[in-house]
């Protein structure tokens, strides 16, 4: 028992063990992650009854069901927590797309194979070889190909219809791995060939990309700072298109239009700087005077109202990876 468990558990924990150590930067939190993996967990447990009431409204038996409806079904319900994750700005690059695309995955896989080894007590040793090599992996892999997808897709255009994309990736990966076209132990091989590959070229892109934002990041709001608290603000683009949105304003809200500028960039600022720190191996959290602020930018968040965000956010350049930044403050 204990040997079956081992195969059929372990190599999806230890490829999200690995995911973890290849983020320099420590995006995404050990705890985060045991949430998204108890998520995934209970997405898992969901799936019995669903699966069960759907074999008997569609009359199917079990091998067509697995390969054309559950891969719908269980891709759409594990989609569901990576994109509750992205609506509340925890994903913000690619790497934490993939880790909590991933733990999401590992997860359900977890749950499914436990149950499975139950169910299944007398399934020869190559079935859990291709349980835990191959559709456990395939669990992680489909699901953190739809959040890096959908995070991708989402920053180029805020729509519902982005999310469409990597949901029907995530699908194919799973519709495709469960017809076993080959055969199971050859269609494991290529999973098992294919995912590292897959996250490693993922990763060394990502940290790219987030070194590069980084750098311009920092220094575009090094200029805002500086020119807010130089006095000369009102003279620049920015200064004229906030004097602009006075006549849309009361005099109050358009003075708190300002104050949010100017918090909005000392907290991207600070939060550069934490993950700047974590890149060389610091260890750096949000201090008390940090958190202050935060909670006097969410006050003015409440008193400018949304139109006033969505006025300023020219100002501010909001993409998926700038509120994330502010939500890791926020933690």
């Amino acid at each position: 028992v204990m040997d079956r468990a081992v195969v059929s558990l372990l190599p999806v924990m230890l490829l999200l063990a690995v995911l973890l150590a290849l983020d320099s930067y420590k995006l995404v939190k050990l705890r985060a992650v045991a949430g998204a993996v108890a998520c995934g967990a209970l997405v898992a447990a969901l799936m019995v009854p669903v699966n069960g009431l759907l074999l008997d409204m569609l009359r199917m038996s079990v091998t067509p069901f697995s390969r054309f409806v559950a891969p719908v079904t269980e891709e759409l319900l594990k989609a569901s927590v990576i994109v509750a994750l992205l609506r509340t700005r925890r994903i913000g690059f690619l790497v934490d797309a993939a880790i909590y695309g991933f733990a999401v995955g590992t997860g359900f896989a977890l749950a499914e194979n436990a149950y499975y080894l139950r169910l299944l007590q007398d399934a020869s040793p190559g079935t859990w070889v291709v349980r835990g090599f191959g559709t456990a992996l395939m669990h992680g892999g489909a699901t953190a190909i739809f959040a890096m997808t959908a995070l991708a897709l989402v920053e180029r255009r805020a729509s519902p219809r982005a999310l469409f994309p990597g949901l029907l990736l995530a699908i194919a990966l799973h519709a495709g791995f469960n017809q076993f076209l080959l055969s199971p132990r050859a269609s494991t091989v290529g999973i098992v060939a294919a995912l590292p590959p897959i996250f490693y070229a993922v990763f060394a892109f990502s940290e790219r990309s987030v070194s590069e934002w980084l750098g311009k990041g920092f220094d575009a709001d090094a200029a805002m700072l500086e020119l807010i608290n130089s006095g000369q603000f009102a003279g620049s683009p920015a200064g004229r298109y906030l004097q602009a949105l006075k006549g849309r304003f009361e005099g109050p809200v358009a003075a708190d239009l300002l104050c949010y500028l100017r918090l909005y960039t000392e907290l991207s600022l600070r939060a550069k700087g934490i993950l700047l720190m974590r890149e060389h191996g610091f260890h750096a959290s949000v201090d008390a005077a940090t958190r202050e602020t935060f909670a006097e930018m969410r006050y003015l968040e409440r008193s400018i109202g949304r139109t006033g965000v969505l006025a300023i956010q020219p100002m501010l350049g909001m993409r998926q990876r700038d509120l994330w930044q502010l939500y890791m403050l926020g933690k």
